[in-house]
């Protein structure tokens, strides 16, 4: 294998691809490397962790195909190293050469064959406006679980919904729901949950007015972004029955500035500690937002609001709160409530394409 490539074109390709190598010890040690592909002046460069793959192409000027597998973070940190301009790569008995102007590596390379085997799907068999479904993903990844032992909570469901595209997610303390009904995809009423790992990668790929390619069997999705395609494997198992967790009756009805509001929940949340609650009071014409830290001191801010219903007390996590209205589009948002035990939903004040429901804590 020898090419030559600019550099930012090829720390681009492997930046991309290295998103998806494991961060952790691999159990196997391919996992650790980026596979390079050389095939006349196109140039392959592809991570994966198995569950994620990414494959990011190049157009390059190459003399002579060939593979590589050679350590991802390494490899990436020396060619962002190197002066801007031309960087000459090429595959000498088992390392690699990278020079550009009078620097020169050689990077051991790793058996090919240690690269898992990823079975790519074919062309894209749909494609969908990106910056919506990029818009739709914003919103409700944020709320899918970290907590591995419970995969399906990690995933987002992606199913049909009239005539678009209905994403939900959840970690059972809050669930956040969008409708696209301009986005079409090939899934059924039923969904598929796809990692929302995946999903993040992907948003990040989208850039302007693009179109983004898709395509799903039984067990993989495929995006295809310009010359990025990204795989993920399906998360198996049943989501849950998420409909009756959404509030149905809510006489209390707020209604405040976003802006407003998110500035002042970022700086009570100055005084809140990881993972405790954050007070909010609301009664006519105004929201009260509290916080107190043991030893530390506390915060309190009151926002302008229109309120209507009884005086209540409510707490929230300070963090899924903050998550909830900054992903919120509107200038206006909507607060709905029952009292202080029962689920709280956050919307929009023009729009009911998205909300966002809420576990309230217990008042301290």
């Amino acid at each position: 294998m020898k090419f030559k490539c600019e550099r930012d074109t090829l720390i681009s390709a492997l930046s991309r691809a290295g998103r998806a190598v494991t961060a952790k010890a691999a159990p196997v040690a391919g996992l650790s490397g980026v596979l390079l592909e050389l095939s006349g002046d196109s140039l392959a460069v592809t991570g994966s962790d198995v569950d994620l793959t990414i494959a990011a192409r190049v157009t390059v000027s190459g003399s002579e195909n060939g593979t590589a597998l050679v350590g991802a973070r390494l490899l990436t940190d020396v060619i962002r190293s190197l002066d801007l301009g031309a960087v000459d790569v090429e595959l000498d008995e088992q390392a690699l050469k990278v020079r550009a102007g009078r620097s020169e590596f050689s990077l051991r390379t790793m058996p090919a064959g240690d690269f898992p085997t990823i079975p790519l799907l074919g062309e894209a068999t749909v494609t969908v406006d990106g910056p919506s479904l990029v818009s739709g993903l914003r919103q409700v990844v944020p709320a899918a679980s970290g907590d591995e032992s419970r995969p399906v909570l990690t995933g987002v469901l992606v199913m049909s919904r009239g005539d678009g595209l209905r994403l939900v997610a959840t970690d059972s303390y809050r669930l956040a729901q969008r409708d696209l009904p301009s986005v079409e995809m090939a899934v059924d009423d039923k969904g598929v949950l796809v990692p929302s790992r995946a999903l993040d990668e992907m948003t990040r790929l989208v850039a302007g007015d693009v179109r983004v390619g898709v395509q799903l069997d039984d067990r993989t999705v495929l995006f295809e972004v310009g010359d990025v395609r990204l795989s993920a494997r399906l998360i198996n198992g049943d989501f849950p029955s998420y409909e009756g967790l959404i509030p149905t009756s809510h006489p209390n009805r707020l209604v405040t500035d976003r802006k407003l509001l998110l500035d002042a929940i970022r700086r009570v949340r100055l005084l809140v500690p990881a993972q405790r609650s954050m007070r909010v009071r609301m009664q006519a014409d105004s929201l009260t937002l509290s916080a107190t830290a043991q030893d530390v001191g506390d915060a309190t801010e009151e926002v302008n609001a229109s309120y209507d219903g009884e005086e209540l007390l409510i707490a929230f996590n300070a963090e899924y709160l903050h998550d909830g209205v900054e992903v919120l589009e509107s200038d206006e948002i909507v607060l709905l409530t029952a009292d202080s035990l029962k689920p709280a939903l956050l919307q929009s004040s023009d729009t009911d394409d998205f909300l966002y429901v809420l576990m309230p804590l217990r008042v301290t």
